[in-house]
Parts: C-alpha cells; sequence; structure tokens
C-alpha cells in the first residue's frame, strides 16, 4: 500500500463533475478520483477549517466509532474495476469495512488519518501531474516530478491546471 496526501477536491468544467486528487506522500503519481458533489462538499469544507455546528454524516460516523470503543487506523483505496474505485475502512483490531473512496477519504480526513492506495491501482488509474505542461492528460507517461515538502500552493496550482485540461472521459468513465 503506498500512503497518500489528499491534495483537494475540484470541480471539472464544463460538467460541473468535482474531483479528489490524491498525490504519493513519497512519489510522483496522483490518482484522480471523480466523486459524488456531497462527498466533495464535505471533503473540502473541512479541509477549509468550516465546522457545522451540528455533526454531518462522516462527522457522526466518527463519532459512533469512538462512542463503540473502536479506532480508525485508516483508509484504502484497493480496487479499481471498469472504471470504479472500491475502498475500505480499517480499523484498530484489524476489522475492514468496504468503502466508497469519498466516503472513506471524508471520514480520513475528520478523524486525521492516512489513506493509502494499493500498488495495482495507482499503477493503473494513477497519473503523473507535470510541472510545467498543462496538458497533463497527453503526457500521464512524463518524467516523474519530484515536489519539495511546502510547495503545496504550487501543487495546488498545478492541480487545477491539469483539471482545466482534462475531462471526465480521461479517467476511464467511472460512476461517483
Amino acid at each position: 500500500m503506498i500512503e497518500m496526501r489528499i491534495v483537494g477536491v475540484r470541480v471539472e468544467m464544463p460538467t460541473q463533475q468535482p474531483i479528489l486528487m490524491l498525490t504519493e506522500v513519497n512519489g510522483p503519481r496522483s490518482l484522480p478520483i471523480l466523486i459524488g458533489s456531497a462527498e466533495a462538499a464535505a471533503i473540502a469544507m473541512h479541509q477549509q477549517g468550516v465546522r457545522p455546528p451540528r455533526p454531518l454524516t462522516h462527522d457522526l460516523l466518527g463519532q459512533v466509532i469512538t462512542a463503540l470503543g473502536r479506532s480508525l487506523v485508516q483508509v484504502r483505496v484497493v480496487d479499481f474495476r471498469e472504471g470504479t474505485f472500491f475502498g475500505e475502512l480499517a480499523f484498530d483490531d484489524g476489522t475492514t469495512v468496504s468503502a466508497r473512496p469519498s466516503d472513506a477519504v471524508a471520514l480520513a480526513v475528520r478523524v486525521e488519518i492516512p489513506v493509502f492506495v494499493a500498488e495495482e491501482v495507482l499503477a493503473e488509474a494513477g497519473i503523473i501531474v507535470p510541472e510545467d505542461e498543462p496538458d497533463a492528460a497527453a503526457t500521464a507517461d512524463a518524467e516523474d516530478v519530484t515536489e519539495e515538502p511546502g510547495d503545496a500552493e504550487d501543487e495546488v496550482e498545478r492541480f487545477r491546471e491539469f483539471l482545466d485540461s482534462v475531462s471526465p472521459d480521461d479517467f476511464g468513465g467511472q460512476k461517483p
């Protein structure tokens, strides 16, 4: 499993399709995942520090897990079949529960746990977002891009440029 960093959520134009972007912690590959609007809002709100007065669904799930005496230790994207990503929640006692990656990541940002992606998934659906080329879809096999820690603003800008140059069809037509 490869540890990933949550870069953010962006809406692809003109279809208004939200895309979650995960990037390798120790590598150049990124994984774009088309997600639903509700999950995109849940992830983005939390990343931006917006805390609603009452718990939203993912907040509630985190609280229920804690109330039941368990803790979530990581979320994983474990498979990619027919354009659909499959995830799971991994608990402290070794139990795993199947989950949509969008819901798993929305929960991960709330309980501050790592996100991992299976090497096979990253090899099949991962991309490299080039630093100097805005047409990333055409250059997915470009040279490795190494990033300096703390260069998040540049990375987000490259992500935005990448999203402006692609369409949902470039990701295998998966449904949120």
